[in-house]
């Protein structure tokens, strides 16, 4: 059974997983406790996965109500102490709610996998918190596998004690990361958690088609010869949008940027709209599948910018390779830059370095790139959704027989 809290979000990096992994898998039972997106239940209906929205039985309705409440109060709490006069944890505050909230959710769905399917072989929460992962086994009644994507906030004193007076649940839980930096940082906080790397984002060896790339190009009416680089998603802090605004400032050569997610700096992008030898093309908000390969289909090269140090999974660098799309990307992550120098689809430069992108996408405009073979999934050591699910499965049921009290007879699969 798979549990996608996310899966109210229209496209993305977590929706695309969850339907390829249910493709991969008849029969699975897809959790979304949060609600679910109409185009991500319509192909999880196509792929014959069962679907529940929202929480089955009344513990999980409570559990949910009460995640609601502790949600808008954080919602609340930010927009009221966002000024920096606070001090830093008063300010942290909102977001030590918002943990909570994420585990009663957590919670919430493992209540009702109990409910649905009580035999069930195993359970994966796909877009898990990175906090209190012993208090949403126990809160849920369900030993589990987690991935844990990245740490945006850590546990403060309150939350920490909670997290400690729940420990015993951690014996429950196998968490996992996408990349070695996360699963470091996981450890040093949790030293008790079983803990291991596997790179979250799935193969489904849906490339885009030369139909495609010409359908792309008449979509945002650019012409075949001429030089096309697309930013997807939304300017989060760790995406060094200001290196990406100098470099283009730089350019003497045409380049057409397309631009989709959100959120957007609606004024960064007029600034581009002004300078002289860019055709910006817009398309703010998220976007369904099938316009997001269009996007791509489009592109000469995505371009991801990100500041030193994140080492998180990039779902945008995992598409180049699935979709086979050509890379531009910062030297940000040590492994990732390993992984990709010597990839003749790939172009690295340095990161925080408006000078080294220009030089890159100059390079572009004069001598389109290659583009990645049907191995590059493998070089960022990306599994198919068909071995993806089949890891899943096993690290969930060999949990569910060493967690303790349970002797897995009677397992029916779910």
């Amino acid at each position: 059974m798979l549990v996608e809290p996310y899966a109210y979000r229209l496209g993305g990096h977590h929706q695309h997983a969850l339907v390829a992994l249910a493709r991969a898998r008849r029969g699975t039972v897809v959790i979304a406790p949060n609600g679910i997106a109409r185009q991500t239940a319509a192909a999880l209906r196509e792929a014959r996965a069962e679907v529940v929205a929202g929480g089955a039985g009344v513990r999980a309705r409570v559990l949910l109500r009460a995640a609601g409440l502790l949600a808008r109060l954080s919602w609340a709490g930010q927009r009221l102490l966002r000024s920096r006069r606070w001090p830093v944890a008063v300010r942290r505050s909102p977001h030590q709610i918002t943990l909570l909230a994420r585990c009663l959710v957590e919670a919430a769905a493992l209540r009702t996998v109990r409910r649905r399917c009580p035999e069930t072989a195993g359970v994966v929460i796909l877009s898990a918190s990175e906090a209190l992962h012993g208090a949403a086994a126990l809160l849920g009644g369900l030993g589990h596998v987690r991935f844990v994507h990245e740490l945006v906030t850590t546990e403060d004193t309150p939350v920490r004690l909670l997290g400690r007076l729940a420990r015993r649940g951690e014996r429950r839980v196998t968490v996992l990361c996408p990349t070695a930096a996360v699963r470091d940082q996981v450890t040093t906080l949790f030293p008790q958690l079983t803990c291991g790397v596997r790179v979250f984002a799935v193969d489904d060896g849906m490339r885009l088609t030369d139909g495609e790339r010409d359908g792309g190009r008449e979509a945002f009416s650019i012409p075949p010869a001429e030089a096309v680089v697309c930013l997807v998603g939304g300017w989060w802090p760790h995406k060094d949008i200001t290196v990406i605004d100098r470099a283009l400032a730089r350019l003497a050569e045409p380049l057409h940027v397309i631009v989709t997610g959100h959120p957007l700096d609606h004024q960064v992008l007029a600034r581009w709209q002004n300078l002289p030898n860019i055709r910006l093309h817009a398309e703010p908000g998220a976007l369904s599948e099938p316009v997001l390969r269009l996007v791509y289909a489009a592109a000469d090269a995505a371009l991801v910018a990100r500041h030193t140090g994140v080492g998180k999974e990039s779902g945008l660098v995992m598409d180049t390779a699935r979709y086979g799309v050509p890379l531009i990307v910062s030297d940000h992550d040590p492994h990732l830059t390993a992984q990709l120098k010597d990839q003749p689809w790939a172009r690295i430069f340095s990161a925080g370095d408006p000078a080294s992108l220009a030089g890159v996408l100059t390079d572009l405009v004069h001598r389109p790139f290659g583009l990645p073979g049907p191995g590059a999934a493998k070089v960022l050591d990306m599994w198919g959704a068909a071995e993806q699910a089949a890891f899943l499965t096993r690290t969930a049921r060999a949990l569910k027989l060493n967690s303790p009290g349970k002797s897995g007879k009677g397992d029916r699969g779910c």
